[in-house]
């Protein structure tokens, strides 16, 4: 590493050092004032940060249940994957710690969210075959949750079925989500990031199955009231939304609905970030698209995924024992950029809501690009 990438990355840990003190305070400060602290992602330790990546494993074969449960982590202080502490399902992990604050503050007015899955908790299955778009759509193929209060908030994009648990209730992990890989971007944002983000979701078309929209949040993030009543969306059919969070990190979210009919990665994200991608995906499906080799991006399909050796890390293990959605810069020349989102490549889900999260990190993509140990590459 030359010195002038030496002092970029050690500049960027420094911000992240500076960032992980700034948002602690504002944890100690809340407290202090008897409040309740702003609402936020949280790390392993169960402190705020500003974003973190998870990754849930698969289960090997003829392991024990546990070890379906593990899964490696990185966020904005630490960009570089480590095991997590505790399993996926116990409350003190972070994806447990973060949803921790939608259990506490779901009732108050204080705060709004939502809770989407296109295959949500099995007790929600009557509601959701009853519920259709006035545009006779199927609802996007997209996960996540969206929590805020009137000073921030996190979006919490994830891969997992019938999860999280609607409220009220309190957090826990399905079993249908332990036997496959899962994937986790959880970002802190700023209040005023929600007019956008709330825009971005609604345009996905997700299959809400908890939400609540008080005032003064119905006004300023419209795009939550209009999927409380269930509104349906209108041209332009995809939008691309660039996010700041909390601490200054730079997102790009690219959203589309059903009627943008097309193929999410070639057709878009590629030429919109300018780079070659690596795409995983769940391959298990009917209609799964070939890599796309036709100029002028690349778009290629992951076949087998593998951690760095030491650190917890499993062996190698297959796309298709990963649920998981993310895609990754094939080179660094176009950018470093790390996506993670809601949409397979297959025929099937041209046709449905969906979109993706990036981030153009070196650090980041470092990490998620040495994953890829396999990919359908394109005939010279």
């Amino acid at each position: 590493m030359n010195s002038s990438s030496l002092q970029t990355e050690l500049s960027g840990q420094s911000g992240a050092r500076t960032m992980k003190y700034l948002l602690y305070l504002l944890f100690l400060s809340s407290l202090l004032d008897g409040a309740v602290a702003a609402v936020s992602c949280y790390n392993d330790n169960g402190e705020p940060v500003d974003w973190f990546f998870l990754y849930k494993l698969p289960r090997p074969r003829q392991r024990p249940l546990e070890d379906g449960l593990r899964y490696m982590y990185l966020d904005s202080e630490n960009q570089d994957w480590r095991e997590g502490r505790g399993s996926i399902n116990q409350s003190e992990g972070a994806v447990g710690r973060t949803l921790e604050q939608l259990y506490k503050l779901g009732e108050s007015s204080e705060v709004a969210y939502v809770l989407y899955n296109d295959q949500p908790p099995r007790k929600e299955k009557e509601r959701r075959e009853e519920s259709k778009w006035r545009t006779g759509y199927e609802k996007g193929h997209t996960k996540g949750v969206v929590l805020l209060d009137r000073s921030q908030g996190f979006w919490l994009v994830h891969s997992t079925p019938h999860f999280p648990p609607p409220l009220p209730g309190e957090f826990s992990y399905p079993s249908s989500g332990v036997h496959n890989g899962q994937s986790f971007l959880c970002v802190t944002y700023s209040y005023a990031q929600f007019n956008n983000i709330s825009e971005q979701v609604f345009l996905n078309q997700p299959d809400w199955f908890n939400i609540s929209v008080p005032e003064p949040f119905a006004t300023d993030c419209p795009g939550l009231q209009k999927l409380a009543q269930e509104e349906s969306v209108k041209a332009p059919w995809k939008s691309q939304s660039s996010l700041t969070s909390l601490g200054g990190t730079a997102f790009i979210s690219f959203a589309k609905a059903a009627q943008f009919n097309d193929a999410l990665y070639h057709s878009w994200v590629a030429p919109a970030l300018g780079s070659d991608l690596l795409v995983q995906f769940w391959p298990n499906s009917a209609g799964v698209l070939p890599s796309n080799c036709s100029p002028p991006q690349h778009v290629l399909n992951v076949q087998e995924i593998g951690f760095p050796p030491g650190a917890g890390a499993p062996p190698p293990f297959s796309s298709h024992v990963d649920h998981s959605k993310w895609c990754v810069s094939e080179g660094e020349a176009a950018g470093a950029w790390t996506c993670v989102g809601d949409v397979n490549r297959d025929q099937g889900e041209e046709r449905r809501g969906g979109g993706t999260v990036c981030i153009d990190n070196r650090l980041v993509w470092k990490s998620y690009r040495q994953l890829v140990q396999k990919y359908s590459k394109c005939e010279d």
